[in-house]
């Protein structure tokens, strides 16, 4: 989020901050639907490290060169105050066509989203890959919610920003594919009619990115601090590579289940309560997410990510909602933008 430094209103200014931030700057960032936020893009690395360490290095060098004009940064899943009535879609083309297309959808206030790629050289196991994440989401939904707020309101969800984005079409968990010919077929009418300009117009919970070679895990909400976002990240690598080294999780769960397990963990967060659907009983979702950490410390392990992955116990005791939730009671909202913005860095 772009904020002004002098009141931590959101500041609609994408299109002039751009252009002015250093040249490495710049080819890290990106404009977004909204004129109030930028995206921020690490490079390619091998590890959880190499790409926490470039993280903490933007953050830092943005939080400057923002600092010089007057503007701060901030990270969540919602902007938690109202300015429904200021919102300006950004003027990058791309956002045109959204703003086009979605027109009453892209004028609400923006959310934000931690995007996660992995690197998939095979066609066939980024489907495999993305079948089995399906099961996990839930669970990625409430260790990363980050939204509570929205308007200037509780909202009464953990991720307000899950339930928002899926007002826009071709949101929310992709169906199981039988194979890579199998996804093309269903997304081929898509882009030959002309509805869509090409599949990255699919902002499903995590995607195939074919023109990068990765599956996109874009299901959880911003994380305000760099130290959140780490084990986030260590947590998606090492399941695609519990996946991808043989083990596939993808048991089957009908889309019924996993619907309702996705928005009781975007209203509940880590106090949801989730579908079992062979023990037809509801199961806390911390369970849940411990086992899966537990499945995947070796992976870990191997990735060279297991100090990374350790660190998910954070947000296993608190997310970023329930952080928000603490400081606005303590001090209001005001002041809990303010806290946004002093630990971006």
């Amino acid at each position: 989020m772009l904020l002004r430094r002098r009141d931590h209103s959101l500041a609609q200014s994408s299109d002039e901050v751009l252009p002015r931030l250093s040249r490495d700057l710049h080819e890290r960032t990106s404009p977004e639907t909204h004129a109030s936020v930028i995206e921020l893009a690490t490079g390619i690395h091998l590890d959880v490290a190499g790409a926490v360490g470039e993280l903490v290095a933007l953050r830092a060098r943005l939080a400057g060169e923002l600092g010089a004009i007057g503007l701060a940064a901030a990270c969540a899943g919602t902007y938690p105050l109202g300015g429904a009535d200021e919102v300006k879609v950004s003027g990058a083309a791309r956002y045109g066509v959204v703003d086009g297309s979605m027109r009453m959808l892209a004028r609400r206030s923006p959310t934000m989203a931690l995007h996660v790629h992995v690197g998939v050289p095979a066609a066939e196991d980024a489907i495999r890959l993305l079948n089995s994440l399906r099961e996990v989401m839930p669970v990625l939904v409430a260790l990363s919610a980050n939204s509570p707020f929205y308007q200037g309101r509780d909202t009464g969800f953990a991720s307000a920003r899950t339930v928002i984005f899926g007002a826009f079409p071709r949101t929310g968990t992709p169906r199981r594919f039988g194979s890579y010919a199998d996804y093309v077929e269903a997304v081929r009418p898509l882009i030959a009619s002309g509805a869509l300009a090409d599949p990255s117009f699919l902002w499903w919970d995590a995607r195939l990115q074919p023109a990068l070679g990765t599956v996109e895990v874009r299901v959880m909400d911003a994380q305000s601090t760099v130290a959140d976002s780490a084990p986030l990240v260590a947590l998606v690598q090492s399941f695609a590579h519990l996946v991808l080294e043989g083990e596939s999780p993808d048991s089957g769960i009908s889309a019924e289940v996993l619907a309702e397990n996705r928005f009781l963990a975007a209203r509940d967060g880590l106090d949801a309560r989730l579908i079992d659907p062979v023990k037809r009983r509801l199961v806390p979702v911390r369970t849940s997410a411990k086992a899966l950490v537990r499945r995947c410390r070796p992976h870990a392990a191997a990735l060279g990510c297991r100090v990374e992955l350790d660190r998910i116990e954070r947000l296993v005791a608190a997310n970023g909602a329930d952080r928000q939730r603490a400081r606005a009671e303590q001090c209001g909202l005001v002041d809990l933008v303010a806290t946004l913005s002093a630990c971006f860095t």
